[in-house]
């Protein structure tokens, strides 16, 4: 009899078939991903009676972007990664990098109420190569420091806390106790940092541990107008030994999709970490080129 009712259940509905199996979930449970990769390229040449006067270089920059979410009732896990890479080569230069950049995130959520969850979340955020500092003495002589690597410097942050969620495309987390632990893995570095702070790792060691007071990070990530995105990261981070004076990063970026493949990006990052340099940081970029997403 049990057979039999279940080879009658399976003939009214089919599982096999998409619209059926979709009235059978759970509205609290989704997965949903989105992938990112592009390039953009930039040329100029002169030649050499050119009056006007120029330098004939060559520039290209790649991006990988992704981020998953899961949800099965309460619980929900996010994973975001970004990676940027970019070089420019002028003649009579070796190439030169104008950007690098490397975050990943990793974020389990429990949900309280409509508007609050608790978190666990794994942060790092570093670089892919080394990067110098180009210093001119004169017209013609070019010395070169380096002053970070791979790994060099590395944050690792690990936190506990709540989170305010009260749209989708926007959340606010509140972390106190988090825990971070800075790395500079290349112990050459500190000669070249400013006042030889070594990024706040104690010169002849490889790892700082940090306990925060308090972590602030507000995450947004919308499209304001038709074919235009918002997205921007800020991550304050205040220690316990030194509450006053918090560490603050923002990265933001705009992105304005031409067409399928084509996009415009201007994107900037703000950084003041007084172990890096007593003054506020800015980096910024405007790039045309390719882009996919899937």
């Amino acid at each position: 009899m049990f057979a039999q009712t279940g080879y009658d259940f399976q003939k009214l509905v089919d599982l096999s078939n998409k619209i059926n199996a979709n009235r059978l979930k759970i509205s609290q449970d989704t997965a949903w991903h989105k992938i990112q990769f592009g390039a953009n390229f930039n040329q100029g040449s002169f030649s050499s009676n050119w009056t006007g006067g120029g330098v004939t270089s060559v520039g290209i920059g790649t991006f990988v972007n992704a981020l998953f979410e899961r949800k099965h009732g309460k619980n929900a896990w996010r994973t975001d990664f970004q990676s940027q890479f970019g070089f420019v080569k002028n003649q009579g230069q070796e190439s030169r990098k104008n950007m690098d950049r490397v975050f990943l995130d990793f974020k389990y959520s429990r949900t309280l109420n409509p508007k609050w969850e608790v978190f666990a979340n794994v942060n790092f955020q570093s670089q892919f190569a080394p990067g110098y500092d180009y210093k001119t003495i004169g017209d013609s002589i070019n010395i070169k420091k380096r002053v970070s690597n791979l790994l060099s410097p590395a944050y690792f942050t690990q936190s506990i806390g709540l989170e305010y969620k009260p749209v989708p495309y926007f959340f606010l987390d509140f972390a106190p106790g988090a825990f971070r632990q800075t790395v500079v893995a290349d112990r050459g570095l500190y000669v070249n940092t400013p006042d030889q702070k070594n990024y706040g790792v104690p010169i002849g060691h490889r790892i700082r541990y940090e306990l925060a007071l308090m972590q602030i990070v507000a995450n947004y990530n919308k499209e304001i107008f038709k074919q235009v995105n918002l997205k921007f990261r800020y991550q304050l981070y205040s220690t316990i030994m030194d509450p006053f004076n918090a560490d603050h990063r923002l990265d933001a970026a705009l992105t304005a999709k031409v067409n399928k493949f084509i996009n415009v990006n201007l994107s900037s990052i703000v950084v003041y970490d007084d172990d890096q340099s007593g003054d506020i940081q800015f980096a910024q970029g405007l790039n045309i080129g390719f882009q996919y997403s899937f």
